[in-house]
């Protein structure tokens, strides 16, 4: 009994472990070119991707850029975020510099998923619970069956047990009631970020002029 509480206990150790994993690689990472204008913001896991590839470079608090390499070998401080890839422990970059790309984002309100979230703040519009990224996803206030539209009037933020519950109702015939009456921004949503919710310290130096859009594939109405 006492050896099946044991592996029980580390079983579920191991799954908080993971997640927590999970969420970190979820996490968001500011994409800078390379004259340090931001043009994206992409999930950690992505970052590593392009770090590993070298499409970018790691970028420290006293402005040095890293490749892959280097980065990795770089020590992690108790206080430094991690996370643990094949073999190792390695920091958490927060932002990284594109190699060769040195143009400006084109200006605009792109109608994307990335927007819409930054829109309604990463939170759910029915039961007003602000989550990570990977745990929420885009409901049709009038569903797609009912003739609703892809636009910014008829799309909104919502976690998967909300998406659920509507389904393919309309929120007064599933009970639910928006937090919010959804809108097209009058300004660019990235603009929210430089003044309100900047969640890293890292991002500061960047968001002091910062009026451009993301690089997201718009959405098809």
């Amino acid at each position: 009994m006492s050896c099946r509480v044991k592996f029980e206990g580390v079983d579920k150790w191991e799954r908080r472990c993971d997640k927590i994993r999970l969420d970190m690689l979820s996490s968001s990472v500011l994409v800078l070119n390379r004259n340090y204008f931001p043009v994206h913001v992409t999930t950690l896991r992505r970052a590593f991707v392009m770090l590993y590839s070298g499409i970018v470079k790691a970028l420290d608090k006293e402005y040095h850029t890293f490749d892959f390499q280097s980065w990795s070998e770089l020590s992690v401080a108790a206080h430094d975020e991690s996370v643990g890839l094949v073999g190792r422990i390695v920091r958490v970059p927060r932002v990284v510099v594109l190699v060769a790309y040195d143009r400006l984002p084109r200006r605009g309100i792109r109608f994307s998923r990335i927007n819409i979230l930054l829109r309604d703040k990463h939170t759910c519009q029915y039961c007003n619970r602000r989550l990570a990224r990977n745990q929420l996803n885009l409901d049709h206030v009038i569903p797609r069956s009912r003739g609703g539209l892809t636009t910014w009037e008829n799309v909104v933020t919502s976690c998967h047990a909300c998406n659920r519950k509507k389904g393919g109702r309309t929120p007064k015939e599933a009970g639910m009631k928006l937090m919010h009456t959804p809108f097209k921004p009058s300004s660019v949503p990235f603009l929210d970020l430089s003044t309100r919710s900047v969640h890293y310290e890292e991002w500061k130096p960047f968001f002091n002029f910062i009026d451009f859009s993301y690089w997201n594939a718009e959405l098809e109405p």
